[in-house]
């Protein structure tokens, strides 16, 4: 789907990137993408949303060791973009409350 995902971009505010902790093998992708979007012009000024999902599977990475594998402290210090990440169990519901905090938040400026 990504090579799609441009021409989505125009006119938009807010992107929600979701990262699947329990697929390993298609972390070095998501990072790809991510760096495509978040180089995309016309999303210079959208506010960002990382979500690290499944974090109820036991065989997930940590926050912490997929911080330092996507380099997020590197994304974040060189974005134009505002970005937050949040860790995420779509199934059990754990992290929604924060997600739509999030969403209120961009929505309100």
């Amino acid at each position: 789907m990504g090579p799609i995902w441009p021409s989505y971009f125009k006119d938009c505010s807010s992107v929600m990137f979701m990262v699947d902790l329990a697929n390993i093998s298609q972390v070095s992708s998501s990072c790809i993408q991510l760096l495509s979007v978040l180089s995309a012009e016309p999303l210079r000024s959208a506010s960002v949303l990382i979500l690290f999902n499944k974090r109820d599977m036991p065989c997930t990475m940590s926050l912490i060791e997929m911080n330092s594998l996507f380099r997020m402290d590197d994304i974040i210090a060189s974005a134009t973009q505002p970005i937050t990440t949040l860790e995420l169990s779509a199934r059990s519901g754990q992290g929604l409350q924060e997600v739509l905090s999030w969403l209120e938040s961009i929505t309100v400026k």
